[in-house]
């Protein structure tokens, strides 16, 4: 079993050549994630894994360097959405030990693959799972964003959350930040779903709260914030066990630090400044744009795996497409935010001056 573990790192580490090109890259790549995960509360994940699977690191890497980046990103998103009552503690808390079951499945089964199938079985693994889960949530965010009514921003419960309230299927617990009053066995499912994608994938976030939208009829801006205080348990947790084998380049947390911090600051001020619907929006497009990203990648595995025939030129043009849509769609992402802080600032700053107090001509003069 020893030898075996060695073998698989130095299967990880011998693809892993962190060039400067490369490691200005992942600076970047870190800023893009940083500033999604602080405005989405989710997000930096779905950009940075398959980023970094663009970049030529190998999937099971990718993910377990992210989780060990994610910990420490956490804590510092979770402390400023705390900051602006963003996080139901309590409803955290219960998620926790539910949470942590997830991540650990998810680490066995993704240690599995790898072992049994190599880089290009657990990415083909990765990709998958991506494209299966984002693609059906960016739909399911832009119907409800185009509803009637949807750009009012209520938190009230709603559709099938307001449907799951009235279950009375104890033990109920009510949650105070939140104002939500459901059952734990819902808590429950959320809290494994979270874990075992953030184990998977490298991110959880981006099931755990729109769940906690659409399911537990939490407002958008609360389950960011709670969502980002379970991240640094799942990232922590994670992090750990695929560092017991080796599979956590430090080099890679590093270098998405120096970027995510700075995009972590951006993007949670950002909250304060816009309405729920075009948090959703953002994610909505963000997400999609990873989906079709993995989607172009996933010929090129099933290549390496044997499993299908294509021509240089064509894997060339897929392989170009992923990265494309995927660096692409979170740069959109992030301008998003940016235009929403300036159009903020903007009508403030008119509001100031229509606010301030005429001077008359002949006092001014004197």
């Amino acid at each position: 079993m020893a030898g075996e573990a060695v073998s698989l790192v130095g299967e990880v580490m011998r693809f892993i050549d962190i060039t400067p090109k490369v490691g200005l890259s992942m600076v970047g790549l870190g800023f893009l994630g940083g500033a999604l995960s602080g405005f989405l509360g989710s997000g930096g994940a779905f950009v940075m894994t398959p980023g970094m699977m663009a970049l030529g690191v190998p999937g099971i890497a990718a993910v377990s360097s992210n989780l060990a980046h994610k910990f420490g990103k956490a804590m510092v998103g979770a402390r400023k959405h705390s900051k602006m009552g963003n996080v139901d503690v309590k409803l955290g808390i219960f998620m926790v030990a539910f949470l942590l079951l997830g991540v650990r499945l998810a680490v066995i089964l993704n240690e599995l693959i790898f072992a049994s199938m190599g880089k290009e079985g657990s990415n083909l693994y990765i990709s998958v799972v991506f494209v299966v889960l984002l693609s059906g949530l960016s739909i399911f965010i832009l119907k409800d964003i185009s509803k009637p009514g949807a750009k009012s921003g209520l938190g009230e419960p709603s559709g099938f959350a307001a449907k799951l309230s009235k279950i009375n299927l104890p033990p109920m617990i009510y949650f105070k930040v939140a104002n939500v009053r459901v059952s734990l066995w819902f808590v429950a499912l959320i809290g494994v779903a979270t874990g075992w994608l953030a184990g998977t994938v490298g991110v959880g976030g981006f099931i755990g709260v729109p769940a906690m939208i659409y399911i537990l009829g939490i407002p958008t801006m609360v389950a960011a914030g709670t969502e980002l205080f379970l991240a640094i348990f799942s990232g922590a947790s994670g992090s750990f066990q695929y560092a017991m084998n080796g599979f956590v380049d430090i080099r890679l947390v590093l270098l998405l630090y120096i970027g995510s911090l700075l995009g972590l600051h951006i993007g949670a001020n950002a909250t304060k400044m816009v309405s729920e619907m075009q948090i959703k929006l953002v994610m909505a497009v963000v997400i999609g744009m990873s989906a079709l990203s993995r989607a172009f990648a996933i010929p090129k595995y099933l290549v390496d795996l044997q499993m299908a025939n294509l021509s240089q030129g064509v894997a060339s043009i897929l392989d170009l497409l992923a990265s494309v849509t995927l660096f692409g769609g979170a740069i959109a992402g992030v301008l998003m935010i940016i235009r929403y802080i300036i159009r903020f600032k903007q009508v403030q700053k008119g509001d100031s001056q229509y606010a301030q107090p005429m001077v008359h001509p002949k006092r001014d003069s004197a």
